[in-house]
């Protein structure tokens, strides 16, 4: 059942509990694409199962500076009063400043708080085909810079991320990719990990960044998902950015996520 225009349905009939048949992965992956992300309502996964289920879609990646649930391999935000800030209210490509970013994330409510905590998402194909027609000449073409260091600066202390630098050095991707299953063009920077434009100077790339950025917060290509315990989310996160709404406190909530590995962006 389709939640906005261009994306997010609600899948119904499906045990992601159950390993998935050829003819189901196939079904499931048609309307993925399409939709970009897929909510499955009262799952209440195993962390074993959500990963088993992710791994439909290929290999799975890890985050080191994430924390982990019961898994090496499924990364746990255990949002409480008081905690320290997480990754919250930021419009995000997951792990942009990789040379491979993911290809999409399987996400789990373990606890949900009694108001707020929904989550959203935007297509960043219809926010490419609505840019002016001037603009879309500009950025054809255009190479930008992705960085771990500005994202992760807001939760953690420079210490902390000194050791990874070397690890995850920035890395240039097309500033619209398109998808490598529907070949759709789509704009692929981010405020988390986006730092500037290859060849442009500092004033125009920023100006330029600025208006690309404010895509993602048009309403018409967003949809926003009320979570009930155990229920979950699959995006593609080629397509989409997200945005975790941090209006719950002083409730708690915890999410567990899954990773799948993805491919070099052209």
């Amino acid at each position: 059942m389709p939640q906005a225009r261009t994306i997010g349905a609600v899948v119904r009939g499906v045990d992601l509990s159950r390993p998935l048949t050829d003819e189901l992965r196939e079904e499931l992956n048609r309307a993925l694409l399409e939709w970009k992300v897929l909510f499955f309502r009262g799952q209440h996964l195993t962390s074993a199962a959500q990963r088993d289920f992710a791994r439909n879609w290929g290999e799975l990646e890890t985050n080191p500076l994430l924390a982990t649930g019961d898994d090496a391999e499924v990364a746990r935000f255990d949002k409480a009063a008081g905690s320290v800030p997480s990754f919250e209210n930021v419009w995000h490509t997951d792990v942009t400043f990789r040379p491979r970013p993911a290809m999409g994330a399987v996400l789990q409510l373990r606890e949900v708080p009694p108001f707020g905590g929904d989550t959203m998402w935007a297509d960043m194909a219809a926010a490419y085909d609505n840019l002016p027609e001037d603009v879309r000449a500009r950025i054809d073409g255009a190479r930008a810079v992705h960085d771990f260091l500005p994202g992760f600066a807001r939760f953690y202390p420079a210490e902390r991320l000194a050791p990874y630098q070397e690890q995850f050095p920035p890395v240039e991707h097309p500033v619209v990719r398109r998808h490598p299953e529907t070949g759709r063009r789509m704009l692929f920077v981010n405020t988390s990990f986006t730092t500037r434009i290859v060849g442009m100077g500092r004033e125009e790339s920023d100006r330029l960044l600025r208006l690309l950025f404010q895509q993602a917060h048009v309403p018409e290509f967003q949809v926003r998902f009320r979570w009930e315990q155990g229920d979950v989310a699959f995006w593609d996160n080629r397509a989409t950015q997200h945005y975790a709404v941090n209006d719950y406190a002083p409730h708690r909530r915890v999410a567990e996520r899954v990773a799948i590995a993805g491919d070099r962006p052209f």
